[in-house]
């Protein structure tokens, strides 16, 4: 056999003299490298394609999440009860159109206008000692010709008297004979009444035998009542009579002309 040393120096000749017969190639840096290249590419690529399928999936679950449950349904309500409506209180003015029409080419109209409490900018009228009336509601008598309020130059409230409360006995019983000028003496004028709670309508019979019936109506919530009539320009009264819902005759009245 030989020994040790003599085998060592045996294979460094034998390698000396194979790499001698067998020069080594260049190493394949370059072939290294691509192939190192391709595959962070393929990682690359891989890394991508997880991170797209988790978006996906975490897209997918966010919809999941925010799409509404379906709607439950909801149990069938009883009707509530209708609540009891207190009364409506009742306005603080009321009016009335008592009657209207053409006379002498012109448009005509009265109404009343009850006022529950004092307007503003209403005075009240001083009685002849001093003292404000004790009233505190209103009563007009609105008349109309000719589209112009009689008596509108002593202001918006010339055509209306103090009342005390809905049933004041006071405006009972009156009448007269209103025009845009002269006192009611000439033009065209209008007969007003403010009758008894028993008169159910007027009867006006002028000189050349017209007779004009004018209906008695109330002021809604009140006892304020009063019926009207035209008088044509040049014409006289020659009686008034009133009545009541028998058509029984309670007043007769010769004195206007």
């Amino acid at each position: 056999m030989t020994p040790h040393h003599g085998q060592e120096d045996w294979v460094r000749a034998a390698f000396a003299r194979s790499r001698e017969a067998y020069p080594p190639s260049p190493a394949p840096v370059d072939r290294i490298l691509t192939a190192g290249r391709a595959r962070r590419r393929r990682r690359r690529a891989a890394v991508a394609a997880a991170a797209s399928a988790a978006c996906v999936l975490g897209l997918g679950l966010a919809v999941a999440f925010l799409k509404p449950p379906p709607a439950a349904v909801a149990p069938a309500l009883r009707p509530s009860p209708v609540a009891s409506s207190p009364s409506a209180p009742a306005p603080d003015t009321v009016g009335v159109r008592v009657a209207g029409g053409t006379t002498d080419g012109h448009r005509w109209s009265v109404a009343l206008e009850f006022h529950r409490t004092l307007p503003k900018g209403y005075t009240p009228p001083a009685d002849l000692d001093g003292t404000t009336a004790p009233d505190t509601s209103l009563l007009c008598q609105r008349m109309y010709i000719g589209g112009v309020r009689i008596d509108h130059q002593g202001g918006p409230w010339s055509d209306c008297q103090t009342v005390s409360g809905t049933h004041d006995p006071r405006t009972s019983g009156e009448m007269g004979l209103w025009s845009l000028h002269d006192k009611g003496l000439t033009g065209s004028r209008l007969m007003v009444a403010d009758p008894e709670a028993d008169v159910a309508y007027g009867l006006v019979t002028l000189s050349d035998g017209t007779r004009l019936k004018a209906t008695t109506v109330t002021v809604p919530g009140t006892t304020y009542r009063a019926w009207a009539a035209p008088i044509p320009d040049g014409h006289t009264i020659t009686a008034v009579d009133q009545y009541d819902s028998h058509h029984h005759r309670l007043t007769h009245d010769t004195n206007w002309h």
